[in-house]
């Protein structure tokens, strides 16, 4: 296993800023081999090189005797067979396309994924490009607005070529971004719809006043939202958009766009608001004591530089985007509930979904500093 880290030493990115002991273990070398056996383009083991510190699933980067690989496993409760064929054939679209995206590896059956016992695997290529950001935590910002405006950029063209990809979106699964309730004439019941279709996450729900909760945000933070989402395009989108799901040119260029793993049907401008949300904020240091410093606007208006040099948006649509941010994350928080509650039993962790996240980040978007970032948002539109 030369090159990686002893497995017993493995940690994982927590919901703070530490790390953690996985919930997964980590892929040993005889697993990696058994399943590259499966894969006759992929060559024989010769090493792992690396574990990733993402917490949601195992991978691992190998050297195989025909190049480097990441191997990727899954619970089956998380992604079946059929959620990843799904997302393969996004993938495979873009790539169609010309995107620089994975290339998912075939197995004799001609198969992008294997199920063994409890557990699926996907084997992509190494993609090319600088892992820049593979180890810091996701959903930190950019290094710099150059990088952001590189990102935006990218981000537009991937818009473009999903315009064509015609699935339908994925059926409701822990960890999928979605976009259901938002754009619904009465968010509240459709926030009902989507709690009562994953019922791990009204189970977690049920002692607490989250209707309540959720009407208030909704009331204070989205008029007007539902007749501007209602009349978006829909289009599968990345729905992860954060620095390091990006590989690098060594000028700052987007070289590779990788992790489909939140990829469904939403909108671009949702898309838009998410990864400006992911990157624009340093959420970590919320509740520091230093609340007013966690944004910054100007990398916000990089990202949407970037985009709007590819792909024109008026002042309508960046109205939009504003007013979407505050709210844009509140499915995934849920949908982060339903795997913390839901798959892996870590009630304290999904607490931090609700509390921390759904409820903070909203939150902090009715102080001054946060209606000041929605109207530098605004001002961009000029």
């Amino acid at each position: 296993m030369s090159g990686a880290a002893p497995l017993a030493d493995h940690r994982v990115h927590g919901m703070g800023t530490g790390l953690e002991a996985p919930v997964w273990p980590a892929i040993t070398a005889p697993e990696a081999e058994a399943i590259l056996a499966r894969f006759p383009g992929a060559g024989r083991l010769v090493g792992l090189r690396w574990h990733s510190p993402r917490p949601f699933s195992a991978a691992t980067l190998l050297q195989t005797s025909r190049g480097e690989f990441l191997l990727k496993r899954h619970h089956q409760r998380l992604r079946s067979p059929a959620s990843l064929a799904q997302e393969h054939g996004f993938i495979a679209h873009l790539r169609a396309a010309g995107l620089p995206v994975p290339e998912i590896m075939l197995s004799a059956e001609r198969a992008g994924v294997i199920a063994r016992g409890d557990w699926t695997y996907e084997l992509h290529r190494k993609s090319p490009g600088i892992d820049l950001y593979r180890d810091r935590i996701s959903w930190t910002p950019f290094l710099s607005h150059d990088h952001a405006r590189a990102a935006g950029a990218a981000l537009a063209r991937l818009h473009l070529a999903a315009r064509a990809f015609a699935a339908p979106a994925r059926a409701p699964q822990p960890l999928v971004a979605s976009l259901t309730i938002l754009p619904a004439p009465d968010p509240l019941a459709a926030a009902d719809a989507y709690v009562a279709a994953r019922p791990a996450v009204g189970a977690w729900l049920a002692d607490r006043p989250w209707r309540q909760a959720l009407g208030r945000l909704f009331a204070a933070l989205g008029e007007g939202l539902s007749r501007r989402l209602a009349g978006e395009p829909s289009l599968w989108t990345h729905n992860d958009w954060h620095p390091s799901n990006l590989l690098w040119t060594g000028d700052g260029e987007v070289c590779s766009i990788i992790d489909f793993g939140l990829a469904t049907r939403t909108c671009a401008l949702h898309d838009l608001a998410t990864a400006i949300e992911r990157t624009a904020f340093e959420w970590l240091r919320l509740g520091e004591g230093e609340d007013d410093a966690i944004a910054d606007p100007a990398a916000a208006i990089a990202l949407l530089a970037g985009y709007r040099s590819v792909v024109p948006l008026g002042a309508e649509a960046i109205e939009t985007v504003a007013r979407l941010l505050p709210l844009v994350h509140v499915e995934f928080a849920l949908s982060e509930i339903d795997y913390f509650a839901g798959i892996v039993a870590e009630p304290d962790h999904a607490a931090l979904a609700w509390d921390g996240y759904l409820i903070g980040h909203a939150e902090w978007f009715l102080s001054a500093r946060g209606r000041d970032f929605q109207a530098r948002l605004l001002g961009a539109a000029a």
